[in-house]
């Protein structure tokens, strides 16, 4: 396939450096509002492109997918996770799926232990106090926190961003612990000091720190429900990066306005970017509008994946970061 020829609509504002190498290399519609794409939008997107470049912001579920013209190919997601995307229906369709995996490994991590400070320390009561004005001077029993150091960190997910919060975990004194699909080699798991739990009901209850690091898929959907959140000790502290719908929203929000746990940070919500609106007044609740990822370097690196996927396919191979059920 000539990449001259090949249409490639783009959904939401991407980098300038991004969209200037895209319009270089294809026929690309580029998105001028920052807005979403109605669904409209979309239908009439998927109806004339070759190459639909989406974001997590963009539900391409069977019924669109079901619309799309002969002419679209590949669905080139600029993004690590593809849960808004129905993989199956597309490779039914003979379209492939291509996603930017590895690029956010770092910066998500990084927010994951900016969150368990800020809620261990207590940053977000510190920063109201001040912008509000109402600091009256240091004491020596004001805004006590506690140390990271010594916690035992339970990590839900053992991939590549869940490593990298072991990583930077370990330097800061905690103790690993993790669940996930399938265990660790033995010298992965040396090299963070780190102890397997098959149970996750087990290792849920004896941790003070929770970090989710897995995706949203059908069987991690409410994975920490309202049963498994009990398990948690009063003093846990519970950190969201991946996914919102991994957690039962409501039952977490209840637990925490009842005393039931020390706090939360969230980057990421249930239903999207509507966080249960009781969770905004809560002192130990640090709620962020899903930055894990956003980052000039990041957000770079993830379009040059989108382009060489883009640009691979244009050239008649398949993409280097195609999407397979077995990765999901």
């Amino acid at each position: 396939m000539s990449s001259k020829r090949l249409s490639v609509v783009v959904t939401r504002r991407l980098p300038d450096a991004v969209e200037t190498r895209l319009k270089e290399l294809f026929d690309v519609r580029l998105r001028d509002s920052d807005e979403p794409m109605s669904q409209a939008e979309l239908i009439e997107a998927v109806k004339e492109a070759d190459v639909l470049v989406p974001t997590v912001t963009d539900k391409i579920d069977a019924g669109l997918i079901g619309q799309a013209g002969e002419r679209l190919r590949l669905i080139a997601n600029f993004g690590a996770g593809v849960d808004h995307i129905d993989v199956d229906t597309a490779r039914s369709r003979g379209i492939l799926v291509s996603n930017t995996p590895g690029v956010v490994t770092e910066d998500t991590a990084d927010m994951v232990l900016a969150l368990m400070l800020s809620v261990t320390r207590r940053l977000q009561e510190g920063l109201s106090v001040m912008q509000n004005g109402d600091w009256e001077g240091w004491a020596p029993t004001a805004f006590l926190g506690g140390r990271l150091g010594g916690r035992r960190l339970g990590i839900l997910g053992m991939g590549r961003i869940g490593q990298a919060v072991a990583r930077r975990a370990k330097a800061f004194g905690m103790q690993i612990h993790y669940h996930n699909r399938r265990r660790l080699r033995p010298e992965t798991e040396d090299a963070f000091e780190a102890t397997y739990w098959e149970s996750l009901d087990q290792m849920v209850a004896r941790m003070d720190v929770l970090s989710v690091n897995c995706p949203h898929t059908p069987s991690t959907f409410h994975l920490l429900n309202a049963r498994r959140l009990k398990l948690l000790k009063p003093s846990a502290v519970i950190v969201n990066t991946s996914r919102g719908e991994v957690i039962d929203e409501n039952a977490l929000t209840r637990m925490l306005k009842a005393g039931e746990l020390a706090g939360a940070g969230l980057d990421v919500y249930e239903h999207g970017h509507r966080g249960n609106p009781e969770l905004r007044n809560m002192p130990n609740v640090v709620m962020l509008p899903h930055m894990g990822s956003a980052t000039q370097e990041g957000r770079l690196e993830m379009g040059e994946k989108v382009i060489i996927n883009v640009k691979t396919f244009a050239d008649g191979h398949r993409p280097p970061d195609q999407v397979v059920p077995a990765m999901l």
